[in-house]
């Protein structure tokens, strides 16, 4: 579960305020659901203009890449038949004081389709996409510069509802509470895992991706490239 305490500092323009700022926390959580629409429906086009052209993007089975690289690994993916899907459950903006950075927060399910010895199931992960957002000066348009993501829990679903693979437990608690069935799942198609993503069960890593936010929408330098 997550704590009980508030792991933000402050508060930003999250609600109410002005027209324009209405507005521009609109334009942020649009290009956020943009990732569910265009990414599962390979609209790779209208996918890549969300984001900035130096954007840099994390997932469990591709840790951080240069956004161009992501749509080709995952182009690559897809001609091998791998099959995500992301249901968006609600989504919201804060902005920065300067009005020229937001953080965009999409509550999302990750579900990814797998077969393993004939047996059908879907991974389930309910996530937090957290969109690094920034208003370009010359067009005065949002981009994502960054997307990492909290990964709060998981479960396997049976296709035919009761068929699931067996794994070890041993091995399964090698990969963090929050996606590891996730990452079980992916580990076994050849992915290398990134180990170090955010979940409630990290009070370090939670906090720090907290702070980077924070620091974000102050208008400082972020670091999210973790070892």
């Amino acid at each position: 579960m997550t704590s009980p305490a508030d792991p933000h500092t402050r508060t930003w323009s999250h609600i109410n305020g002005s027209s324009q700022d209405v507005l521009d926390r609109y334009a942020v959580t649009e290009l956020c659901k943009g990732w569910p629409v265009y990414r599962d429906a390979s609209e790779w086009r209208n996918y890549r203009s969300l984001f900035t052209d130096d954007a840099c993007v994390w997932t469990t089975w591709s840790s951080d890449l240069p956004v161009d690289k992501f749509i080709d690994v995952s182009k690559e993916g897809k001609k091998n038949g791998v099959f995500i899907m992301h249901r968006e459950c609600g989504t919201l903006a804060e902005l920065g004081d300067s009005r020229t950075r937001a953080i965009g927060k999409m509550k999302a399910t990750i579900t990814h389709r797998f077969d393993e010895g004939g047996v059908a199931y879907d991974v389930d992960c309910d996530c937090r996409f957290i969109f690094f957002c920034e208003k370009q000066a010359a067009t005065q348009e949002w981009k994502a510069k960054y997307v990492k993501l909290f990964y709060e829990k998981d479960k396997v679903v049976p296709v035919d509802g009761q068929t699931v693979p067996k794994w070890d437990k041993s091995e399964l608690s090698t990969y963090p509470e929050g996606y590891r069935h996730l990452a079980m799942a992916q580990a076994k198609l050849g992915y290398e895992i990134d180990v170090n993503l955010p979940t409630p069960h990290d009070k370090g890593l939670w906090k720090r991706m907290y702070g980077e936010m924070e620091n974000w929408l102050e208008g400082r330098e972020v670091d999210l490239h973790w070892a």
